[in-house]
């Protein structure tokens, strides 16, 4: 998945560059839109890799679990049962699955690992309203939130299949 996210941002990057200079050179509504798309897509995904790669360098997996944010809150059973995360959460990506493995980490280390991706993801949440803020100066608007939008709401299932799978593994710690 990581080669698969790298090769993308690029792909969109190259894309962006691309359109950006048919846009000054041939002009036209078309080719603004294109560049447009492609920045913001292009953001998203370069913003992720920032993020992962900044709280992978600062924390290093190294997150203290027992802290009030990382705690169940009384919604979220009835929150997962409702939205069936048991049933999704297996067809869920993951950018590096070695953090998650059992036959090289243990259970303490995946929760922290878990924790460190709750907090990538939530950061994330915040950063991809942040071309909203472009949707001032150009057109069309609807980029600007639809890919805002749907980026925050992927990562809100990430932040939820974390905080799901967590008293779960706490349980197996306990033991």
């Amino acid at each position: 998945m990581k080669r698969c996210i790298i090769r993308l941002a690029l792909v969109f990057l190259v894309l962006f560059l691309i359109s950006l200079f048919f846009r000054f050179t041939a002009g036209g509504g078309l080719w603004e839109t294109l560049c447009i798309t492609f920045a913001v897509t292009a953001y998203h995904f370069w913003m992720r890799l920032g993020v992962g790669q900044l709280l992978n360098h600062t924390l290093q997996n190294n997150v203290d679990f027992t802290k009030p944010w990382f705690r169940p809150r009384r919604f979220e059973p009835f929150l997962y049962r409702t939205i069936r995360v048991k049933k999704w959460k297996k067809h869920m990506p993951t950018y590096d699955a070695a953090y998650f493995d059992i036959r090289t980490h243990s259970i303490t280390e995946i929760i922290k690992a878990g924790c460190q991706a709750e907090i990538v993801h939530e950061i994330i949440i915040v950063l991809s309203f942040l071309p909203v803020g472009l949707a001032f100066w150009f057109r069309p608007a609807g980029v600007f939130l639809a890919t805002s939008f749907l980026s925050a709401l992927v990562d809100s299932l990430f932040v939820i299949m974390q905080r799901y799978n967590r008293p779960r593994l706490l349980k197996l710690v306990s033991r």
